[in-house]
């Protein structure tokens, strides 16, 4: 019997999805060596390692999926948010800025930027960043929660108090 890529990868996401990751990855890899440069192989790829805990390999496969399809906002999201989790703040903000330059009206990298702002103790450059990705969704909670956390840390109360009503008119 010929395996498929396809097959493999239907096969790894439910393995995945049943928290067997190490089949899963297993799965993905036979995939990845019947086909390559099919970039999708390799954002599951990381998904599922980063899911198992395993970030610098979650990385590894997103930057190889980046390669292969450089202008896919969820390879570069996710690839943000893990530098972020593993507090390389430098690397988080380059592929947010990539995505940004990419995808200027994508609120998901308009708040990874003001995370990696936020984390630098940059609450002036965060704000802006959160109010970007505000104004892009005014419905995005992540982003109001952390426009509001940003208002905390520079003293602002009236913008504190504006965030908190529109999150409880989301609620």
């Amino acid at each position: 019997m010929i395996e498929r890529s396809d097959k493999l990868n239907n096969q790894a996401i439910l393995l995945a999805s049943d928290g067997s990751y190490t089949e899963a990855i297993a799965c993905f890899k036979r995939a990845i060596i019947i086909e390559q440069n099919n970039y999708l192989l390799w954002y599951n790829l990381g998904v599922t390692y980063r899911d198992c805990g395993k970030l610098e390999e979650a990385v590894a496969a997103m930057k190889k999926a980046w390669q292969l399809k450089g202008d896919n906002w969820d390879v570069l999201e996710t690839l943000a948010t893990l530098c972020l989790q593993l507090k390389k703040i430098d690397d988080a903000m380059y592929y947010a800025n990539v995505g940004l330059h990419l995808f200027p009206e994508n609120a998901h990298f308009w708040n990874l930027m003001g995370v990696c702002f936020f984390q630098e103790k940059q609450y002036v450059e965060a704000s802006e960043s959160f109010e970007l990705a505000v104004s892009q969704n005014p419905y995005y909670e992540d982003a109001l929660y952390n426009l509001r956390d940003c208002y905390e840390e520079l003293g602002n109360k009236k913008g504190m108090m504006i965030c908190d009503q529109q999150l409880k008119s989301l609620s």
